[in-house]
């Protein structure tokens, strides 16, 4: 086995329950040295249950959990130090700069000085905040307080990263440039656990894994998750496409139909037959299109696939 195959993360039929409410049921996960693994799911999916187990901040109530080789329960000494964690609400100061709560996140972990400063400097460079270090936190953009939550994380250069939903409410062009700065940081050999609910950010990672309910329905690379997908697929676009979705809806020859922004997701046995139908009933409905063409299944058809048949 290569240390890209050395499993950092590994979690074998993990459960944990608030007050009777499974959160996480019984949960399978492996993620190897130097990879970009992405959980996607939506909220109540059981994702930050799985990822405060992990850091050591919660007790499963069964199941084994290694990260980094060791138990994050009862040996957290022997690995805190080794990784960042970055929570979904990360507690930056409003009332200091830049500059300031990254220096106070140096001093937490007990950095000397001269390599803090150089740490510091890195940092600056690498989130390309360095233009904003005498800002105050609270003057920042969202896009600009993750990046600084990021940078303050990495302050003790950890060898594994868990973030959760980093990119959430964060703008789309931040977004991208949020991972990017991951996609760098996994260059340079750190491995990255991250958390999202959307379903587009998965095709980012190198492997991902769909969660609902607390557990997990697929796994693999975003390419092996989408094969899954067992029926053909036709997308209406229109800007009418609630009106197009209704007039489709109540037609048994039809698998699914799924709305998504100004596009209708329309699974069928048979596309061409499929593709004159649809047709069919918009004109019928008097309602106007843009196209009407077979295409390839994304992640959040077979996530919808795969929520209906768990429901």
């Amino acid at each position: 086995m290569n240390a890209m195959d050395t499993p950092v993360i590994l979690v074998e039929d993990l459960v944990k329950s608030y007050d009777q409410v499974s959160a996480v049921k019984s949960l399978d996960l492996e993620v190897v040295s130097g990879a970009m693994y992405g959980l996607i799911g939506p909220d109540g999916a059981g994702k930050t249950t799985l990822l405060r187990v992990l850091c050591g901040l919660l007790t499963p109530d069964s199941g084994e959990v290694q990260v980094l080789g060791f138990n994050p329960i009862t040996e957290l000494a022997r690995i805190k130090d080794a990784i960042g964690y970055m929570p979904q609400r990360f507690s930056l100061y409003p009332d200091l700069s830049v500059a300031e709560n990254m220096r106070f996140f140096a001093d937490i972990y007990r950095i000397p000085k001269q390599e803090r400063i150089e740490r510091t400097e890195r940092l600056m460079q690498f989130s390309r905040l360095e233009p904003f270090k005498d800002r105050m936190a609270h003057a920042l953009s969202g896009g600009m307080k993750q990046k600084l939550a990021l940078s303050c994380t990495l302050m003790h250069t950890p060898k594994l990263l868990i973030l959760d939903e980093p990119t959430t409410g964060v703008d789309p062009v931040s977004r991208v440039e949020f991972w990017n700065i991951l996609r760098e940081l996994k260059d340079q050999g750190v491995t990255i656990l991250v958390t999202t609910p959307y379903m587009d950010e998965a095709s980012l990672c190198d492997r991902a894994a769909l969660m609902y309910d607390g557990k997990i329905l697929a796994e693999g690379t975003p390419d092996q998750i989408t094969e899954r997908y067992p029926n053909k697929l036709i997308r209406v676009i229109t800007e009418e496409a609630h009106s197009a979705a209704e007039a489709l809806k109540p037609n048994e020859a039809f698998e699914s139909v799924e709305l998504y922004g100004d596009r209708v997701h329309v699974a069928v046995r048979e596309t061409a037959r499929g593709i004159d139908l649809i047709k069919e009933l918009l004109g019928r409905n008097n309602v106007t299109y843009d196209s009407v063409a077979k295409c390839e299944p994304h992640l959040e058809d077979i996530f919808v696939h795969l929520v209906k048949q768990e429901e």
